[in-house]
């Protein structure tokens, strides 16, 4: 296996198609793609100043590193990927990636971060941007810290606990998420899902929780929450606190502490449908 130690590369394309290497203190300079199409690298303690550092590459294991800002769109198109304890400062990241395993990593652009990835795996990641998450498929995430609107938009196979989500349209136009032991805090929470599950939660969401198809809640609370459920079905939801106000949910059973305010329209809904407790 090659070895590169604390060397620095700079131009285009430096390491092209570099295989089997193991790369410590390196640190790439100005110039696009320096490990394009790489395969079996490790990297420690390296860093990238530049564009499109690890496009089209197969088993790249990353640790104790850092993307700075201008090595945006750093990660596309790469399969089999995994970054620990490192920190990534650029935006645009991990695009059309397959088996992505984020741990211990931070980052402070994450603006269109991880979109239409497959296979992804994050513990104690800390986010701050809009648009994490779209359009990706089968993540299981614990201790995330996301700061930015509109996360997971169009996601399939979500599940996410010990999370703090500070995010308004979160989980959009979703398939299969479960969300434990959380906290959600947002406008517009959930429109436009099937089959969102949420236990042990708190959730603070102005008109969150509507137009979803097969809503479950378990032992959460809901504050300052209103007008939820509006032209949802299929609800089985157990409160354990005060809910502002519900409106015009399709189908299903409600149980809270107390519902300040229960608007039923039976131009829209038959309020027959759904069970109030």
């Amino acid at each position: 296996m090659t070895q590169y130690i604390n060397g620095y590369f700079e131009g285009e394309r430096s390491l092209f198609a570099e295989q089997d290497a193991q790369l410590s203190g390196v640190t790439f300079g100005q110039g696009e793609s320096p490990l394009k199409e790489s395969r079996n690298i490790e990297l420690d303690d390296c860093s990238f100043t530049w564009k499109y550092p690890l496009w089209y590459g197969r088993n790249i294991t990353v640790r104790q590193s850092i993307l700075e800002s201008m090595a945006r769109s750093g990660i596309w198109y790469t399969k089999d990927i995994s970054v620990s304890d490192s920190v990534i400062q650029a935006e645009k990241n991990f695009r059309r990636c397959e088996g992505v395993e984020l741990k211990h990593v931070h980052f402070s652009d994450a603006n269109e971060t991880l979109w239409n990835c497959d296979n992804v795996r994050l513990s104690n990641v800390q986010a701050r941007g809009d648009y994490f998450g779209m359009n990706s498929t089968d993540i299981v995430a614990s201790h995330l810290d996301l700061v930015g609107n509109y996360c997971f938009d169009g996601a399939k196979n979500v599940q996410i606990r010990d999370s703090t989500l500070l995010s308004k349209d979160a989980f959009w136009n979703c398939e299969n998420v479960t969300i434990m032991d959380s906290k959600i805090n947002g406008e517009y929470l959930g429109w436009n899902t099937k089959n969102l599950t949420l236990v042990n939660c708190i959730v603070e969401s102005d008109q969150g929780l509507c137009y979803v198809e097969g809503l479950t809640l378990r032992n959460c609370r809901l504050l300052h929450t209103d007008l939820a459920f509006e032209y949802c079905s299929g609800i089985d939801a157990d409160i354990n606190s005060s809910i502002d106000s519900i409106k015009n949910p399709i189908s299903g059973r409600i149980s809270a502490q107390n519902i300040k305010q229960v608007i039923m329209d039976e131009r829209f809904i038959d309020p027959s449908k759904t069970k109030i407790v």
